[in-house]
């Protein structure tokens, strides 16, 4: 029995015991394009997934971290959230092969936004400070992945676009360089055109001080 057909049966199980809020989904990283890693998913309805969708930030920390020779940890138990609303409790688990190659990420995504609503009524009662982590937001194509990537380079700046000098800007490229942006077909003409640059100063601000 093949270790994907494994994974699929635990993964079956698991969306089984914990009913329709918890998804289970399957990432292919070495026969699938990242843009459409995902092979296996059961109550995909949670994150508006399907098979054939892209990866999140956990699966792309994954690609990003095999460009770099490093081995990633499994994640477990932090917050996403959906462009729908949901709050979801996410773990993330990567499955290598014989010869120590990683091959699939297993993920579950359970919704816990009813839980939350439960735990805020009752938050006077049992807890006397909120110290919520905030989460992010799960994506399930890459355009939306590289939008919030961009986001997040702004939001780290501190400034918009039009008042950025070269200097911001070579940090909010080297921002997303680091966070795996330009592993995604097609993002440096996206980048380029949203700072105003041209894709060779683009690849110039990658390599400052490199």
């Amino acid at each position: 029995m093949g270790r994907l057909t494994v994974l699929k049966q635990i993964a079956a199980d698991l969306a089984s015991q914990f009913g329709p809020d918890c998804e289970v989904v399957i990432h292919d990283l070495k026969t699938s394009e990242p843009e459409h890693s995902i092979v296996y998913i059961v109550n995909g309805h949670v994150t508006n997934r399907d098979i054939g969708d892209g990866p999140s930030n956990a699966v792309f920390d994954a690609i990003r971290n095999q460009e770099k020779g490093a081995t990633p940890e499994d994640h477990t138990g932090y917050l996403m959230k959906t462009a729908d609303g949901k709050i979801l409790k996410c773990s993330t688990s990567y499955i290598h092969d014989d010869d120590g190659t990683l091959h699939y990420v297993f993920g579950i995504n359970y919704d816990i936004t009813k839980l939350t609503m439960i735990e805020s009524a009752l938050h006077s009662l049992v807890t006397p400070e909120n110290k919520e982590e905030k989460p992010k937001e799960i994506t399930h194509n890459v355009n939306d992945l590289l939008d919030h990537l961009i986001e997040e380079s702004v939001a780290l700046v501190g400034k918009p676009v039009p008042l950025m000098n070269k200097e911001d800007k070579v940090t909010a490229i080297q921002f997303l360089n680091d966070a795996g942006a330009f592993l995604i077909t097609k993002s440096g003409d996206k980048v380029a055109n949203y700072f105003g640059i041209s894709k060779y100063t683009l690849y110039s601000y990658i390599d400052v001080n490199k």
